[in-house]
């Protein structure tokens, strides 16, 4: 079997499986106060297997992606929680979008992702990351765009140190992130990638519900 094949081969069962898997990496952190930061809504789930590996709190960042008009699969850009925003400039040069176009649908994601993170948390308040070691884990990073409005937006909060932590990432990305993070952790950076979901068996998507019940889960007044 070649390395080509056998990166192939490599699957994590579902995202409690690959969120063990990162949180037995992720031990040694467990000495530095760190808090864990998930990214709704895939990334929650990992996120709370690596907490509950380190012992530590858990909160979210609402990040929402930016799609193009008539293609919003098309990621154009992202928005955090916070402000942090990331604009592809050659995804807007290729679709010819005018800056007003643009700034309609941030202000529209904007608002979704407000609305968003205040039914998550249901009233608490965020978490601080000032002076502790911030994790961020997803469930996975393709072109990394929603990552680094994410880690963006948390680096303004003045974490100690900003960690992100994936089960899987493409090498490109993993390099570009390294502006935005301390440190990026990826269980796996395969060559050939094409999409976050090949190296899951179940890659079902998660609701609000399960992002809420997760959440509550975890005691903020701890922090």
């Amino acid at each position: 079997m070649t390395a080509e094949e056998d990166w192939q081969q490599i699957r994590f069962a579902d995202r409690r499986d690959a969120g063990r898997q990162l949180g037995e990496r992720l031990r040694p952190f467990a000495y530095e106060n760190p808090l864990v930061v998930g990214l709704p809504r895939g990334g929650v789930p990992v996120a709370r297997e690596v907490a509950r590996a380190l012992h530590a709190p858990l909160d979210l960042l609402a990040v929402r992606k930016l799609g193009a008009p008539h293609n919003p699969e098309y990621g154009i850009g992202a928005v955090a929680e916070g402000g942090a925003r990331v604009i592809d400039p050659e995804a807007i040069a290729i679709l010819g979008l005018r800056n007003g176009v643009v700034e309609q649908i941030a202000a529209r994601e904007s608002a979704e992702l407000e609305r968003r993170a205040a039914l998550y948390r249901d009233d608490r308040p965020p978490l601080s990351v000032s002076g502790h070691t911030a994790i961020v884990v997803d469930d996975g990073v393709a072109t990394g765009v929603t990552d680094s409005a994410a880690l963006r937006a948390l680096r303004r909060m003045g974490p100690r140190r900003l960690i992100l932590a994936v089960p899987v990432c493409p090498p490109d990305s993993a390099h570009r992130l390294r502006d935005d993070a301390d440190e990026v952790i990826a269980l796996q950076q395969p060559p050939r990638f094409f999409g976050v979901g090949q190296f899951y068996e179940d890659f079902s998507q998660v609701d609000d519900q399960e992002v809420v019940s997760i959440l509550a889960e975890f005691d903020h007044a701890a922090v």
